[in-house]
């Protein structure tokens, strides 16, 4: 089976040119499957979230503080991640997805200084906590920001 093949489950899909309101012969004539009168009979229906002029709960929950818009979502990974690597190995955004590290790099990607770190590494990432780059760079290695 391949994509191409796919198809909806018999009977799950209804044809988008059905045709309402054309006689009782039709299945679906007099009320066009709307019912007897109402509110929901008729043309122009309310708003999401409308309670039928009851105070609506996004109205009557109470607000507290605000979004930032200009946050950033930074990926924090420790330095002792970065031991599964190879002596001499250059970790970049891209090895560290390769390698299973982080899924999604989202705004940018930091190292911080928890654990130990026993290789020479070139790393070039967005940004470092002062312990990270003291450890790196004591062995040798680079801490390059990107």
């Amino acid at each position: 089976m391949e994509l191409s093949n796919l198809r909806p489950a018999e009977g799950s899909k209804h044809s988008d040119n059905f045709r309402r309101g054309r006689g009782h012969g039709s299945g679906n004539g007099k009320t066009a499957g709307k019912g007897h009168k109402g509110q929901k009979a008729r043309s122009g229906a309310t708003r999401p979230g409308f309670e039928g002029g009851q105070m609506p709960l996004y109205r009557r929950i109470p607000k507290r503080g605000f979004t930032n818009r200009n946050t950033k979502e930074i990926v924090a990974i420790n330095v002792s991640a970065l031991e599964r690597f190879e002596n001499g190995a250059t970790v970049d955004v891209d090895a560290l997805i390769e390698a299973g590290i982080i899924k999604n790099p989202k705004d940018g990607v930091k190292i911080l200084g928890n654990g130990e770190l026993t290789k020479k590494l070139n790393v070039k990432v967005d940004a470092y906590s002062a312990s990270a780059k003291e450890k790196i760079e004591a062995l040798g290695g680079n801490a390059e920001v990107m």
